[in-house]
This record gives structure tokens, sequence and C-alpha cells, in this order.
């Protein structure tokens, strides 16, 4: 009998998470057996990936918040080395997580296990040097957009631009009112609420602690010019949801926040409006096409540091993908409850049909199959298409 397809794979945060998931069913889908082992989340233990260790392992943010990890980190990586070594896989596939990821995958392409990385890291963004470090580590890496692919077939790297899962999972119409009803908004407790803010701090610890408070003085000032408007937050687990419920007690005990204990995607489904951290979470919203603000804070070293490197005019995806200042992107001392409140108020009174229908646009643009795209790719990296 022939030994079943065997993949190594490591996620290091939600969004890496749902990437995985869809990857392994794609996978499965050709070959039913096929076993993968790594760090994972629970949409891929769901898909049935064995976890050698828990993806928050993983889940750091900024350049001088991962150093009082370094020790833990190191650990991870070195027994992955070994049980990879100990145990090889057909192909090795990290997603996202690049400083971490592409560590382990040059310890594993140099011994002689093909490895994949998937979801470019912003080469083309900062630190463009790394796509060096890419090529050595690497012996394909899959791209979300298509000026990524460009980029790398100018330094001769192979990649392949797949398209964005998202794009495929998310219909070109959302439905507000299943949403609602979905997250029971349309209770009679919220009759006076005829508008719905979306409220998203951040997936990681480090993200809540920066932009709660901020966000919720935000929540502060829009309650007093718009009485009708309820605010509804998105927190992905029970660690998320104690630290924005300190933050929510310590600075605005008085406001009324929904917490839903579910993904972004149906609370931003839900609201006429969204405030947010950037990441990942800022392409989401602008596929179930809402109006967004984007801000976001990191220490004052990490943000200094990363100004120096930072070779593009913007950091939201949005405004990336189209080349120009979509959506306000308010940053580091740029990022208070003043200036928030300003560009959130404008989205709550303007018309922003033109807006709706630039996201429509680029929505299509990505919109591939990814998933099926990713694991072509892989499979046939290994002769297995």
């Amino acid at each position: 009998m022939t030994k079943p397809l065997r993949i190594g794979i490591v996620a290091g945060e939600i969004s890496g998470d749902i990437l995985g998931a869809g990857f392994i069913r794609a996978v499965k889908a050709q070959y039913p057996d096929a076993e993968f082992v790594g760090v994972a989340g629970p949409r891929m233990e769901a898909e049935g990936c064995e976890a050698l260790f828990d993806m928050e392992e993983l889940a750091v943010m900024g350049i001088v918040e991962v150093l009082g990890r370094l020790p833990r980190l190191f650990k991870v990586k070195a027994e992955l080395v070994k049980y990879f070594s100990d145990n090889p896989p057909d192909v090795f596939v990290g997603i996202d997580a690049p400083d971490f990821n592409l560590r382990l995958e040059l310890d594993l392409k140099r011994q002689g296990i093909k490895t994949v990385h998937y979801v470019s890291p912003s080469v083309w963004a900062w630190r463009q040097k790394r796509i060096f470090k890419i090529e050595a580590a690497t012996n394909l890496v899959l791209a979300f957009l298509p000026f990524e692919k460009a980029f790398y077939d100018k330094f001769n790297v192979p990649c392949e631009f797949i398209g964005h899962t998202m794009a495929d999972a998310i219909p070109l119409q959302t439905d507000q009112h299943a949403a609602r009803e979905l997250l029971n908004l349309n209770d009679s407790r919220y009759s006076a609420t005829k508008r719905w803010l979306a409220v998203l701090p951040g997936s990681r610890g480090g993200e809540m602690a920066m932009l709660a408070a901020p966000f919720i003085e935000t929540c502060q000032l829009l309650k007093h010019k718009h009485p009708d408007l309820g605010f509804v937050v998105a927190l992905v687990n029970q660690k998320r949801r104690e630290q924005f419920e300190q933050a929510w007690q310590e600075t605005a005990p008085e406001l009324d926040f929904v917490l839903v204990d579910d993904t972004a995607r149906n609370v931003m489904i839900a609201s006429d409006a969204v405030l947010l951290a950037s990441g990942t979470v800022a392409l989401e919203c602008m596929l179930v096409k809402r109006p967004m603000v984007v801000g976001y804070k990191v220490k004052a070293l990490t943000a200094w540091l990363m100004r120096r490197m930072l070779k593009t005019k913007y950091v939201s995806l949005p405004n990336i993908l189209a080349d120009q200042q979509l959506v306000p992107e308010l940053l580091q001392e740029d990022c208070v409850p003043e200036k928030l409140f300003e560009h959130v108020d404008h989205y709550l009174s303007a018309d922003n049909t033109a807006l709706m229908a630039e996201f429509s646009r680029m929505h299509q643009w990505i919109k591939c199959d990814a998933d099926k795209q990713a694991a072509q790719a892989v499979l046939s990296l290994i002769d297995k298409a």
C-alpha cells in the first residue's frame, strides 16, 4: 500500500487558520486520506490537522513586543524542525507568520523538504531585500494579489497568484437583515437602535491593549451625536473578550456594547459602518461592502522602525489594492478618538455608493477560487496534481 500524502503546515493567527482549513479541504477533495500536522487553530483541527502546538503560541504583534517571547518561539521552532526532520512530510506549507515560518522553512528546505510560503510577506511594501531570504527558504510563494506576483517575477522567484479565499467565500452582495437576525440585533431590546457601528479592535492581545480604549472613546463621541447608533463588537476568543470588557469598564462603563463571540464578518455585515484595526479584516470589510475607518497603534519604537522601512504609501489592503486612499487610515498619533470620530461620522452621513462600487470591482478582481488554486499549486510542486 502507498503511504498517504503527508503535509506539514504551520499557521500563526486567526486569518492563517481560515486559510489553512480551506487549503486542507481542497487537498482532501483530491486526496481524502491526506494527513496534515503542525501548528493549527480550531478550524484546521476541525478539518483533521494534528496540532503539535497551539496557534496562539505564534500570535505576537510588533517588533519590540516579540522580544519577550523569543525564548519560547525559538523552542517551538527547534521542536518543529526536529519533528519534521524525523518525520519528513511530502511538502511543508507555512501560512503567513513570515518572521517565524521563513526561518523554519529555510531549515526544512536545507534538509531536502520542499517548502511553500502561503501569503506573500509584504516585501513590496517594506524590507524589500527579504525577497532573497524568501527565495532561499522556499520553493514556491502563494500570493493573494496580482501586483505581488509581478514583484516576485522581477526577481525570478517562483510565485503563483491564487486570488483570495475570502473573495470566493463572500458573496458580491451581503444580507444585512439576515446578519442582524443571526446576531439578535433586531431584538426588541434594541428598538431605539436604528444603525450599528461594528467595532473591531483586533484579534491579538497586543492590538486590543493598544486600540480598545481609543475605539471606546470614539464610540462615546459618536453616541452623543447619534443617539440611535448602537455598537457591536466581534471578539475572537475569551481572552479578547476579557480584555475588551476590562477596557470598557475602565473607559466608558455607561456605554452599551453588544459583545459577539462570532466572526468579524457577520458583525461587519450587520453594521452600517466599521471601525477596525488594520489587518486582513480591512480586506474582509471591503468584500462585505461596508465603509470603514482603519486605526492602528503599536509601541513607539516599533512604529519608528516600521516607518524607516516602509516603501508603500498605505497600510490597509483596500488602499494598497486600489493604489489610492479609498478609506481613511489613522495610525499612531493620528489614532485618537477625535480623528476617528470625524471619519466615522462622515460615513454615517455620506452617500457611500461610489465607494461600494469600487469595493465590488476589486472583489471581482481577486475572486479566483483560491483554495483550489493553492492546493493545485502545492500538489503540482510535488508532482501530485
